[in-house]
């Protein structure tokens, strides 16, 4: 791809901030987002803005007993937008934004700090009812849905006698009917597991030799089709999960990048099969995901395997000294997006070509 193709990643907005920033979403189907974090005293940063003008304007903030980890939207309908949040105490809350008082749902969801948190249901994405899931430094993955109060739905923890492990990420996935819907969750030590909620088991499970900082379905309501997995120690996974060989499990490739941890990684809503790396170095990274000419080979003993495409690199830019955190493409405009870094400040991006990819 000639230089001049390539999609390019401008900074649009920078804001510097006087907390830590841990997450950053947009709210959907408008030009605002929220920011959440931690301020020096420990308690929990809320701030909503505008982009305005080429300008984020602030229009709420709100200061909290406990510091935020995560948040989502995935389990909200369009027409209310409520944000679920996960803080440092194991609390679970759901906030109206038009009124952050207090929280409309709010349950001790673990013993420890809530690191991950995804929905779905919501918004318009994935069939069946909505719910979300949360990951703990406890070592226990829980499924909780917003109508009923202070029970998970599910719960998903290491057996009797096993090490609790502490669990960094969460993602929904598998969502194309009323009755099927996955969890992946990453662990400290390499694990990621696969937890399939219609038959509440252990569907599949692999180590990928470092600690999962993220996980992400490319898409949520369809058939499992590609799972990516950032990890430490600069690695990116991306797995094929349309087949799964009996004693192989699924077919996945590795890519290093970023000289870093690679903490997060956001597929493109409006192209699956584009996506978005941050690193702990404070760089960027965009990717594109091309299909084999054959998804399935048929092995000499009558099963089928998946067969990987090739991962391409379509841009890279360091846009910080210290790790970006977070990341959020905007659901309603291509290629406009939002990252937040620990120096502290919020960065409104745009990536331009996105659309001839």
């Amino acid at each position: 791809m000639d230089k001049f193709e390539k999609p390019q990643i401008i900074s649009h907005v920078e804001k510097s901030l006087n907390y830590t920033l841990y997450d950053c979403k947009w709210v959907p189907c408008s030009a605002r987002f929220v920011v959440l974090g931690s301020h020096p005293k420990n308690t929990g940063a809320f701030q909503i803005y505008e982009l305005s003008q080429g300008d984020a304007k602030l229009l709420h903030e709100a200061e909290k007993p406990n510091s935020f980890k995560c948040c989502t939207f995935g389990a909200s309908s369009l027409q209310e937008r409520n944000l679920a949040t996960g803080d440092f105490k194991g609390n679970l809350m759901i906030w109206d934004l038009e009124s952050t008082e207090r929280p409309i749902y709010a349950v001790s969801g673990h013993k420890e700090i809530i690191n991950a948190i995804d929905g779905v249901g919501g918004l318009g994405i994935g069939e069946g009812a909505a719910e979300i899931a949360t990951g703990s430094r406890d070592g226990l993955v829980k499924v909780w849905d917003p109508r009923q109060k202070d029970d998970p739905v599910a719960c998903m923890g290491p057996a009797e006698g096993e090490t609790k492990r502490d669990c960094w990420a969460v993602a929904f996935g598998h969502a194309h009917n009323q009755s099927d819907r996955c969890v992946a969750s990453g662990y400290d030590n390499g694990d990621i597991k696969l937890f399939d909620l219609r038959t509440m088991s252990l569907r599949w499970e692999t180590n990928v030799r470092n600690g999962v900082c993220c996980v992400e379905f490319d898409r949520k309501d369809i058939l499992m089709n590609k799972l990516v997995a950032t990890t430490l120690e600069s690695k990116i996974h991306v797995f094929d999960m349309r087949t799964q060989h009996p004693s192989n499990g699924f077919a996945s490739l590795v890519e290093k990048a970023h000289s870093s941890t690679v903490w997060t990684g956001r597929h493109l809503p409006q192209n699956r099969d584009v996506f978005m790396t941050t690193g702990g170095s404070g760089s960027l990274y965009l990717w594109k995901y091309s299909y084999p000419a054959s998804r399935v080979h048929e092995e000499t003993d009558g099963t089928h395997s998946g067969v990987m495409g090739s991962l391409q690199l379509l841009q890279n830019i360091t846009m910080s000294t210290q790790p970006i955190a977070s990341f959020d493409w905007s659901p309603d405009k291509m290629g406009l997006s939002l990252c937040s870094s620990f120096d502290q400040t919020l960065r409104v991006l745009i990536v331009t070509r996105l659309n001839t990819l």
